[in-house]
Parts: C-alpha cells; sequence; structure tokens
C-alpha cells in the first residue's frame, strides 16, 4: 500500500511563534547530522486541511472520496475520515485500514476491474455495498459472491483509454447489455463512474463523458434501477487553477443532466490534490561522481574528463526507486529537489546534474537531469509535493530502513480543525500534540 511508514499512534509537532516548516526540517537535519544522517520525511497536516478546505470551496455540489492507494498512511486516513470524506479502495487491506478508522461501510466504495472472489464476499461480510463493475464477468462474480451489492457501472472515456493503452470500463452499448444482465440476476445498479486523466487538455472530455453518464442513467432508470450515485474521477492534479478548470467543464454539465433537484450525488476521486503538497522529503548525498556531459551510458559510466569537456554531476542519495521513490517505477514524475540552504551559496554555479538511488541498479535513476550547484556528501535535497509518490512498504527495506516520519500543523491550521469539528479525544483518537 502506497504511504509513508508510521505508528498508529502520532505525535504532531504545533508551530507556534512563527516556527515554519522549513525550521523543522533545519532542526531534523542538525540532528542526523550528529547521528546516521537518514532520510525524512515531514508531513504538514494543516496543508490536508487546507486542501479539504479549498475543494468545498470550489466544488461544494461536489463529495470527495479519497482513494487510499495514492498515500494509504494512517494518518493521512484518520484526518480525512474525521473531515467526513468517503474513500474509493481497490483491494482487501485498504478496506480494512479504513474500517479501522472507523469509517461507515457506506462511505466506502471497492473499486477495480477485477475483484478476488476473496475480496467480495470480505465487503459483503463487512457492509461494503457499493462495488464498481464493468464488464460481465465480474458481475457475475458480484452476483454470486455478493448478491446484495450496489453497482456504478465504469464507463469509458477516450482520454482514459488512450492514456492507459487499453480499454477501460464500457460503451454505451455494453451499458445497455449488463443493466439488462444485472436485472436478470437480481443485482442492484445505482450509478456510473467514469474517468478522465488529470493529463487530459480535450476541454470537451467532460462534455462527452457526462453526456454518457446521463444516457446511462435514463437506462438504468428505463428499467427500474434506482438511479443516485455520479462519480466523476479521479481526473485532478495537484493544481488549484487545474481544479478550477476542470469545475468550470463541469458545472454547467452537471447542473444540465444532474441538477439539484434530481437527488443524484456527485462524488470524484482527487487523490493527488489532496496529499501531494503534504509530504515533503529530504535525503542525504551519499555518493558523487562526476563525468563528461552526454558522454555517459545509464548506469553513468564515461571516460575521464577532459579539461575541454563540460562537467555533469552525478549523486548517489539514501533514497532510491526501491524505496521512497517506488513511485517512479509506476510512471510518476519525480519533482525536482532544491537544496538545503546551508549547502548552498547565492553566488554558485549551476550544473547539470542526475540523481541516483544507492544500489547502482540501472533502475536507480530518480532524476534526469536538473541543476544544481556542485554538492559534496553529506549534503542534503529537499523534495517537495512527495505525497502521493511514496510507498509505505518497500519490499527492499527492513523496518528500521524506512524514513520517519514528523507530524506538524501550523497553530491556524489547528484551530481550523478545531473550528471544523475535529477533537484529538473524539475524531482523532490517535493523535497527541506537543
Amino acid at each position: 500500500m502506497k504511504g509513508f511508514t508510521d505508528e498508529p499512534n502520532y505525535t504532531i509537532e504545533l508551530l507556534a511563534g512563527g516556527t515554519t516548516l522549513e525550521d523543522v526540517i533545519d532542526n531534523h537535519i542538525y540532528e542526523q547530522a550528529l547521528a546516521e544522517k537518514n532520510a525524512f520525511v515531514v508531513a504538514d497536516l494543516g496543508a490536508l486541511m487546507r486542501r479539504h478546505v479549498l475543494w468545498q470551496n470550489t466544488m461544494p455540489q461536489v463529495r470527495p472520496f479519497y482513494p487510499v492507494r495514492c498515500n494509504s498512511s494512517p494518518a493521512v486516513i484518520e484526518l480525512l475520515a474525521a473531515l467526513g470524506v468517503g474513500f474509493i479502495c481497490t483491494n482487501k487491506a485498504e478496506a480494512t485500514l479504513v474500517l479501522n478508522h472507523d469509517v461507515a461501510p457506506e462511505n466506502i466504495i471497492l473499486s477495480g476491474a477485477c475483484k478476488q472472489l476473496a475480496q467480495l464476499k470480505y465487503a459483503a461480510k463487512n457492509g461494503i455495498s457499493y462495488l464498481v463493475c464493468d464488464n460481465e464477468t465480474e458481475l457475475c462474480k458480484i452476483a454470486r459472491s455478493h448478491p446484495s451489492a450496489k453497482l456504478l457501472l465504469q464507463v469509458s472515456t477516450k482520454p482514459h483509454t488512450e492514456e492507459a493503452s487499453m480499454s477501460f470500463g464500457c460503451s454505451l452499448k455494453s451499458c445497455r447489455h449488463l443493466l439488462e444482465m444485472a436485472k436478470e440476476l437480481g443485482v442492484q445498479v445505482v450509478g456510473v463512474t467514469f474517468q478522465v486523466p488529470a493529463s487530459c487538455q480535450d476541454q470537451q472530455a467532460y462534455t462527452h463523458a457526462l453526456s454518457d453518464a446521463r444516457c446511462v442513467f435514463d437506462m438504468g432508470e428505463e428499467l427500474g434501477f434506482d438511479m443516485n450515485i455520479l462519480d466523476v474521477g479521479g481526473g485532478f492534479s495537484a493544481s488549484e487553477t487545474q481544479l478550477k478548470q476542470v469545475h468550470a467543464a463541469m458545472k454547467p454539465l452537471l447542473e444540465a443532466y444532474f441538477p439539484p433537484m434530481s437527488g443524484v450525488c456527485v462524488i470524484a476521486e482527487p487523490g493527488n490534490f489532496y496529499v501531494s503538497s503534504t509530504f515533503t522529503l529530504a535525503v542525504n548525498v551519499i555518493g558523487k561522481q562526476v563525468v563528461a556531459r552526454d558522454r555517459q551510458n545509464q548506469l553513468g559510466d564515461a571516460e575521464k574528463l577532459t579539461p575541454n569537456d563540460e562537467p555533469e554531476f552525478l549523486y548517489y542519495m539514501s533514497e532510491g526507486v526501491y524505496g521512497s521513490f517506488m513511485g517512479k517505477l509506476l510512471g510518476g514524475t519525480i519533482p525536482h529537489p532544491s537544496v538545503h540552504k546551508t549547502s548552498m551559496a547565492p553566488q554558485d554555479l549551476l550544473f547539470c546534474s542526475s540523481l541516483w538511488g544507492p544500489s547502482c541498479d540501472e533502475l536507480e535513476q530518480v532524476v534526469e537531469s536538473c541543476l544544481l550547484p556542485e554538492l559534496q556528501v553529506g549534503d542534503w535535497l529537499i523534495f517537495s509535493n512527495m505525497g502521493s509518490l511514496s510507498y509505505g512498504e518497500p519490499t527492499t527495506l527492513s523496518d528500521t530502513d524506512k524514513p520517519p516520519v514528523y507530524y506538524t500543523i501550523a497553530t491556524a491550521d489547528w484551530y481550523d480543525m478545531q473550528e471544523a469539528g475535529i477533537c484529538l479525544d473524539s475524531t482523532m483518537k490517535n493523535f497527541s500534540l506537543v
């Protein structure tokens, strides 16, 4: 499961008196300088809270359902549960994690195109009724293992199919067939879900998707189904601008096809939007190599640098793609880091650099090219916006090697959370302030 490793109980550092996140990072780097210089993570729970407020202010008519696969850190789940967010789970482990945080089963949707029978039986046993379905085989499995399920039919969209290089969801024609088959099997269908990728630039993508969804709703209602849930998917990046653009594209269409008086509950799956800016990763430079620019292979090997060559620096870090940067292996783009301020002077020259993990594996290239001053072994690099790019259970690391997570929240954000009705002794029992 995706997320940074943390324990069931979390200590939150309350930032008062003008203390900033950068001050927290400075303090932990100083502590690590006296110890083993291990990587660590600083999580700003206030950023998560502010993202929720931004969502509510921008898209008040759309209820967020957080995809647990994006970042399954228990602290994230607990805070979002306290804020009343729903959850999208793709497997039994994610569903168990959410249920263990006292989330009501009706606030959980079990997603995934192909579910194991054990997952369906687990969902039925624990009262998780909302399931996503897009094919006959899945429908037959659900009818046998979870006959009381309430299905959301996943409708295909052209942008999603093109980005994934394979077909996801069913066509309008297939939807009609699945609806009729569900009617015969006695399985309820209650809504529609679709996905438009955050990278999609086609202004008509939501027009087509919502029009198709309305058609499926009409077909379902014609067959006697109570169609009452529309899931507009997870096409939201971490950008506030992109959120507003999607809202502007969807709002008139929602008002036309699914007005408030229709009784349809509109939900979405903002994952990266919520957690990306919450987590900051600090890693240590453990090795360094200088090569002739454009004359090295994938592993950084090159002929000896000559006076006429332009240098390029290869830096090896204490974390790689088999640890905190595992998102790189799944197609994620790792943001370029900043250099910790004590390691860089304003007048330093910048050089073309690449960043590598510690294993010397050819897959360990974390950042292919970025501009950095010349660094020394022992310097620190800071990676912001790592909330949706890191994993809590890297299979190659032991528990003692996983980066610790230090939770923080600014005083103002804490007051805002209290005004929202979030209390440590009730809604967030695993948290304590220091």
